[in-house]
């Protein structure tokens, strides 16, 4: 299992990656303040990015399994 921790942990940021990068922006500095529209806002995904949101999610979350596992491992 050791051998192998590496070469999953580079395919989950890999998919990180891809799924922070392909996920819409949602405006600009004025959303991050609370600006913008709440419910045409960030607050409703529906269909594939719903779907792409808690995929990104389950991956950033399966990488942090893996850095811990990592760690206690020591490789």
């Amino acid at each position: 299992m050791a051998q192998i921790l590496p070469y999953i942990q580079i395919i989950l940021s890999l998919l990180l990656i891809a799924g922070v990068l392909l996920q819409r922006s949602e405006g600009g500095l004025g959303s991050t303040f609370g600006g913008g529209d709440a419910i045409g806002g960030r607050f409703m995904r529906r269909g594939f990015e719903k779907i792409l949101f808690n995929a990104t999610l389950v991956v950033a979350v399966l990488f942090v399994i893996s850095a811990f596992t990592s760690l206690f491992l020591g490789k």
